[in-house]
């Protein structure tokens, strides 16, 4: 499916996106998957069984690596937390840190760092072959808990819950982050390795969280609902979340949040290279647009108000636009991370 609020019509507005203020409310820390990109851009129609000449482009990737990484050009003050091949660590840790990511990558000495296999079509769309390698072997003491001492944000993705090693260490990130009055925010991430859960173990172990960030294919998986309700799937969710953004690819988003009717936002133009990472950057444009925002009500901790209910209408349809406009620019060049700073 297309990427997050992008259409595939017309052209975009600049290369570069645009910048909410830095966040004063607190750090946001991103746990989750850290990993190579391989990006095959065929040159004419596959031949199946034979060659196909392509473009082939590494890339540092993993969708939670990609959120911290727009997170900090977006101006976010954030720490990533993941896990690599020992050899890769140095790499990794550069490659965020272009983008001002402090990177905690605990370095594993005997598996090597995760890798996609990225097909990119000519439409810009996606499929991946994935082998998580070392985020397999993500443990606890890999996210040293003072990295949580002062911050506002526990930011975490699907992929913590599609392995049974990883679940315990996500949930006790989860309440450790809590204990502290911090906000949590989930990315799904998956809707293949959703699918491959038991039903409602995921929304079990993440309800709570201030916001879910599904696009249509993992909400359908989460809700059971028909895919072409999106509104009725948001909807949904909120029993289980403190405000729901539902990415709907080329038909923009929809937001939702407990008691107020769901509200859709439209997709901006743009010119499609390569969709990967448009909906990382969706997210992590949300959430930096979101505690940026001017609220209703003073926050009763140092915890940013990450509700509905704090923020304005006006305030809420401007953090969705950002977020639109931010992921119809990430389309525009090939990988999942943002333009590299010149």
């Amino acid at each position: 499916m297309p990427p997050s609020g992008v259409s595939r019509a017309a052209t975009p507005r600049g290369d570069d996106p645009p910048h909410p203020p830095r966040l004063s409310a607190g750090r946001v820390v991103v746990c989750g998957d850290v990993i190579n990109d391989v990006l095959v851009e065929p040159c004419a129609e596959v031949v199946r069984g034979s060659d196909t000449v392509s473009v082939i482009t590494a890339r540092p990737g993993g969708s939670a690596a990609n959120q911290a990484a727009w997170l900090g050009h977006l101006g976010a003050d954030v720490v990533f937390a993941g896990r690599c091949g020992a050899r890769d660590v140095g790499y990794h840790r550069r490659e965020l840190e272009r983008f001002g990511v402090r990177a905690v990558l605990a370095a594993d000495p005997d598996v090597e760092t995760g890798s996609i296999v990225i097909m990119v079509s000519p439409d810009g769309e996606r499929t991946m072959y994935t082998d998580r390698g070392a985020n397999l072997r993500l443990r606890r003491a890999d996210v040293p808990a003072g990295l949580l001492d002062g911050a506002a944000v526990l930011h975490v993705t699907g992929y913590l819950f599609f392995a049974a090693p990883l679940v315990p260490v996500a949930l006790s990130l989860i309440a450790d982050a809590r204990s502290r009055g911090m906000a949590v925010t989930v990315d799904p991430g998956s809707a293949a390795f959703l699918a491959g859960l038991a039903p409602g173990e995921f929304v079990d172990w993440t309800a709570g969280a201030a916001v879910c960030f599904p696009n249509l294919d993992e909400a359908a998986v989460l809700t059971g609902l028909d895919a072409r309700d999106p509104a009725a799937m948001a909807a949904a969710l909120t029993k289980y979340y403190g405000a729901v953004v539902l990415k709907l690819g080329g038909a923009g988003c929809v937001l939702a949040a407990p008691d107020s009717d769901p509200v859709q936002f439209v997709a901006h133009p743009a010119d499609v290279r390569d969709t990967t990472g448009a909906g990382d950057a969706f997210c992590a444009a949300f959430l930096s647009k979101w505690l940026s925002a001017p609220t209703t009500s003073a926050p009763a901790s140092s915890a940013p108000a990450l509700s509905v209910a704090a923020l304005s209408a006006t305030a809420l349809s401007a953090t969705a636009q950002f977020a639109i406009a931010v992921a119809a620019t990430a389309v525009t060049h090939l990988g999942g991370r943002p333009p590299i700073p010149r």
